[in-house]
């Protein structure tokens, strides 16, 4: 079998028709919910929040999680018999690499180094709006997903509902450590967006081929960014290597497989919900492990970004966005 022909028994991208949910697709659902919420606890473990001398830099958790990922991925692949897309496929690889660097690396590197100073809570917060980048995108992108007066006012709440996650003390103090830790956040949300919308233009692949690849790519990339931290200077403990293991094996392993399956099973537009429920999901398990609260301001954008974001897809007609 290649990866060029989709193979019933095995999920592809392109989505499943909607039908009716069963109580194991809600299961599902949650469990890959918990699943990528559990990255923002792990990642905060790792680097270890509020302690600039302990913890494992961004560098060597980055490049561990998606080094373990992509093995995992691969034994996956194997076990299954696939394999993926030849070298000579150069749309596929060229939506592989980007998928590598836009999807992981990027947003990867970013979120772990702003956890160093804000909440893991916070961070999966800034997660709901990546809807509103890919409506923007896929606008200019894609002639079926032409932005209607409707959704163009939902995108604008969802700016308003940023900038109010954003919040007023971070505005005043554009130079602090909190305010740039946001602004990162702030850009991977947008390096999300514009992977969603690679995944949205790229040809048809096996979902598990796909994602191995361009996992692997990612961690190929990352490894000359263990070279920048002097080991000398590390202070980590067994709980760290412990938070990185599951990163690679968890948010960047099964999850990618799980949801691979769900894709098949229900559809893209079912696993869309995931916007809204893992930062509800990393919020609670944020405040029962870690005592972590959010602030009215946060609560409110996260409220308008929702808002938005239902207004952005719903705003013309029914017609629905990427």
């Amino acid at each position: 079998m290649t990866a060029d022909v989709p193979d019933a028994n095995i999920p592809t991208l392109a989505p499943a028709s909607p039908a009716g949910r069963t109580l194991g697709d809600w299961v599902l659902f949650w469990l890959l919910s918990l699943i990528w919420a559990s990255a923002y606890l792990f990642t905060r473990i790792a680097v270890d929040k509020g302690h600039a001398d302990v913890g494992l830099p961004p560098e060597w958790v980055i490049s561990a999680r998606l080094t373990i990922g992509a093995v995992a991925l691969w034994c996956v692949m194997l076990a299954t018999r696939q394999r993926p897309p030849p070298f000579t496929d150069r749309r596929r690889w060229s939506a592989i690499v980007g998928m590598g660097l836009v999807g992981s690396v990027v947003p990867f590197f970013l979120i772990t180094t702003a956890q160093e100073v804000v909440n893991s809570s916070l961070a999966a917060l800034y997660t709901s709006a990546v809807p509103i980048f890919v409506a923007i995108g896929a606008h200019f992108m894609f002639r079926d997903e032409r932005m209607t007066a409707g959704s163009l006012l939902g995108v604008l709440i969802g700016f308003g509902g940023v900038a109010c996650l954003f919040g007023p003390e971070a505005m005043k103090g554009l130079g602090s450590a909190t305010a740039l830790a946001q602004l990162m956040l702030m850009g991977a949300t947008m390096a999300y967006a514009m992977s969603s919308l690679i995944a949205r233009g790229a040809p048809v692949m096996r979902a598990i081929p796909f994602a191995t690849a361009f996992v692997t790519v990612a961690a190929v990339v990352s490894w000359p960014l263990v070279f920048l931290v002097d080991p000398g200077e590390v202070n980590a403990g067994w709980s760290n290597w412990l938070a990185v293991a599951g990163l690679g094996l968890g948010p960047t392993a099964f999850a990618q497989a799980l949801y691979m399956l769900l894709i098949a099973r229900t559809s893209a537009t079912f696993l869309s919900l995931t916007g809204y429920s893992i930062p509800v999901v990393a919020a609670i398990l944020g405040y029962f492990l870690f005592g972590e609260t959010q602030s009215w301001n946060a609560l409110a954008g996260f409220a308008l970004i929702l808002g938005g974001v239902w207004l952005a897809r719903n705003g013309g007609g029914g017609k629905r966005s990427a």
